[in-house]
This record gives C-alpha cells, structure tokens and sequence, in this order.
C-alpha cells in the first residue's frame, strides 16, 4: 500500500458514500484510476465493507456499557461456548478476549439502565463459566471511529 492507497481509506473512512469522482479528486487521482484503486483494495481485503452510521438511541442502544468478564473456568470447551452465547445476543455490539485479567471487554447496548438490568440478570450471569462481571458507564465518549458514538462534550 502506497500513500494513495492510505488516502483512499482515509477519505472512505470518512465517508463511503461518496462518488468516485468525489473520492478521486480527494485523493488526487483520475476517476478509473481511482476506481481501479478502490476495487484492488476490496479484492485484496483491506476492504472489507461499507457501512452506515446510526443514532444509537434511534434503535434502542443509546445506553452503553462496558463490561469486563472473567471466567472461572478458561478450559477450551468452556471458552467455545462462552465466546459463542456471549455474541449471540444482539445487545453485545463488541467483544474481545484479552491477555491477562480481565478474560474478556464487552460493549454492551441496550435502551437504557433498566434495560441493561434485565439483560445482564438474564443473559450474562447464565454465561457458562461465569466468574465475575463487572459493569462501568461511561461518563461521554470523546472520540470513536464511528460518528455516531461520539458525543460533543
């Protein structure tokens, strides 16, 4: 990848939806050169999709929570079926696994607190392999790759 190649991301990070011949101009390129660009990097996967940001509230996940899991039980049949309960629910909207304590960082989006309640009482604590879960609530998020989850302070 080239500096071109990068202000392609960048400009399409920003925006995806604009035309090729906006994000040629951007970048400094002719339309099929461009396009050419565009379509390299799809195929070689450094694209991998397009999207479109939300208000979260719109779609009842304005209230977001920052859950850090252990488990007390880390065997790999115990992992698999964690990892796979945990993602199945639509309210988690990302989850990784960490070295070290805790096992696992969620962000968990739901209509507000109550809501929040609910589904921690009846869907993380029912984990398998549960240890302990620790809820924290951003105070405001000052900066995100999405637009929508940042909020002016």
């Amino acid at each position: 990848m080239d500096a071109i190649d990068r202000a392609i991301i960048d400009q399409l990070r920003r925006d995806c939806r604009q035309s090729n011949l906006e994000l040629a101009a951007a970048v400094g390129l002719t339309p099929s050169p461009c396009l050419r660009r565009v379509r390299r990097l799809e195929e070689e996967g450094v694209i991998t999709g397009y999207h479109a940001d939300f208000a979260p509230s719109a779609v009842d996940r304005g209230f977001e929570v920052l859950v850090s899991i252990e488990l007390a039980d880390q065997s790999p049949d115990t992992t698999t079926r964690f990892e796979s309960e945990l993602t199945s629910h639509r309210e988690v909207v990302e989850a990784r696994r960490m070295f070290g304590s805790p096992d696992f960082e969620v962000v968990v989006a739901t209509r507000d607190l109550a809501a929040y309640e609910t589904f921690m009482r009846r869907s993380l604590l029912t984990l398998p392999g549960l240890g302990r879960l620790v809820s924290r609530f951003p105070m405001v998020v000052i900066k995100a790759d999405s637009p929508s989850r940042a909020r002016a302070i």
